[in-house]
């Protein structure tokens, strides 16, 4: 069995690290388990928990933790396999191998769990049922009282490390995205009209199967680009469609690639897919060159927000004041969500403590107006911040119509030119993205973003 860690050192830098933030008390980390699918012993594909995965590294199921600051001892918590296991897994490293591959002296098994937890706990919140369950069983206390009990202390600590991604993790995530992409340029160069949305799901998974890699989340691939979060795929492709393919593959260790590319079916965009396209890629190359230490994130958002509007406005869906329409949310009708998010061990990174917590600063309050209240990103970036950068334009008909019987925004949104548009679907454009000294640059391999780079790559064609 093959386990893919960073150096024992890193893991104890990791730990002590966060000891000195927090101080005083225990700290729990609980890993995740199999999840069965329909019976015990069929399980969906494991995944272990982020933040185990950043302070103890083992991508196994069964294992939790415990850092008590106050002693300076760090315990890791499994059962070794019986021989009833062993029929069917084979062997596998001993609780004690695997705890001196991260560093960690002292284990126990995982009945000894409860003995160790005491008023003095500090956990996280609890993002499945389980983990609320077990928590309940170890401190005593009620499941609502579990859901109000998480540490802050500790969440803030956790948020204000894993922001900030090492030389290490970002050769882990050049690689994530170096798969990602690559992954979206077998969809691309195997896509064609009367095939399914099922069938370059396929090529997608051939792909990251080639590499041993997974999906980093449900991928979202369809010829209904307007529906931000498609994952169904059950359409068949016609001529003239445009392709949304928003996917991620993972590396070795875990981190995640998230990249989205909007393409022809055909492999030649249309005139008028043509204008949308170039009016989204302008968005989001204008809001990239943005990106440097002490630069809000905020502010990119309203810059691509501020392309789309002036892009709409030159060809006459849009009119009057464009920095007045963004400021109202007029642009919302098309550019419904955040420009980004954080990225690293999860494809949203650690928005499990809090959205809000990881993207904004204390002194940021999150808006309320359609749209803009879907920016899951707005603090202050700094360096080794890893962000995604994902504008879009969508014609979502019942919205627009929605808007149209209310006369909504009709000073900035020219109704009878838009009804060209009704039928449209929608384009997005994703890139990873690591803030650097003095700027930022994409993470992974290039991959075809631009008209001509597209149609030259699906000339490619199978």
């Amino acid at each position: 069995m093959k386990i893919e860690l960073f150096s024992a050192d890193t893991y104890i830098s990791r730990r002590r690290q966060l000891t000195e933030t927090v101080k005083s008390g225990k700290i729990l980390f609980l890993g995740n388990q199999y999840s069965p699918m329909n019976y015990k012993d069929n399980y969906y594909d494991f995944r272990q928990d982020a933040c185990f995965l950043y302070y103890f590294g083992l991508n196994l199921a069964g294992l939790n933790a415990i850092i008590d600051i106050d002693n300076d001892e760090t315990i890791l918590f499994g059962d070794e396999l019986s021989m009833d296991d062993i029929v069917w897994t084979g062997p596998l490293p001993s609780i004690a191998s695997l705890a001196a591959q991260v560093g960690v002296e002292n284990t126990r098994p995982s009945s000894e769990l409860q003995n160790h937890v005491d008023q003095n706990i500090h956990f996280l919140p609890p993002y499945r049922a389980r983990h609320r369950l077990h928590l309940a069983e170890l401190t005593g206390m009620s499941q609502d009282q579990i859901i109000q009990s998480h540490s802050s202390v500790l969440i803030n600590a956790i948020i204000q490390q894993r922001n900030i991604k090492t030389a290490e993790e970002i050769k882990e995530m050049d690689l994530a995205s170096s798969i990602t992409s690559n992954m979206h340029r077998h969809v691309m160069i195997n896509a064609k009209p009367n095939l399914s949305e099922h069938d370059l799901v396929g090529y997608a998974k051939f792909a990251l199967a080639h590499y041993d890699s997974s999906l980093s989340f449900p991928p979202i691939l369809t010829r209904n680009g307007h529906i931000l979060h498609n994952h169904s795929h059950d359409n068949e492709i016609f001529e003239g469609d445009l392709i949304l393919f928003d996917g991620g593959c993972t590396s070795p260790l875990q981190y995640a690639g998230d990249m989205t590319r909007t393409f022809p079916a055909n492999g030649r965009f249309n005139e008028q897919q043509k204008i949308i396209y170039n009016i989204v890629l302008q968005a989001q190359e204008s809001a990239i060159e943005m990106l440097k230490p002490g630069v809000k994130y905020f502010d990119a958002h309203k810059k691509a927000s501020l392309v789309i509007a002036e892009g709409l406005k030159a060809i006459g869906i849009m009119k009057g004041d464009s920095e007045e329409a963004v400021q109202q949310g007029a642009h919302a009708l098309f550019f419904q969500h955040g420009l980004g998010h954080m990225i690293g061990l999860d494809v949203h990174d650690m928005e499990n403590l809090g959205e809000t917590l990881v993207g904004y600063e204390n002194d940021q309050e999150r808006s309320t107006q359609f749209g803009l209240k879907s920016l899951r990103l707005a603090r202050t970036l700094e360096v080794g911040h890893a962000v995604t950068v994902e504008p879009g334009i969508y014609f979502i008909p019942l919205l627009i119509e929605k808007w149209q019987a209310e006369n909504k925004f009709s000073e900035f949104i020219n109704y009878n030119e838009l009804l060209n548009f009704i039928d449209f679907g929608g384009i997005r454009i994703e890139d990873d993205v690591i803030v650097t000294d003095n700027s930022c640059r994409i993470l992974g391999t290039p991959l075809a973003k631009s008209i001509t780079e597209i149609e030259e790559l699906m000339r490619q064609q199978a």
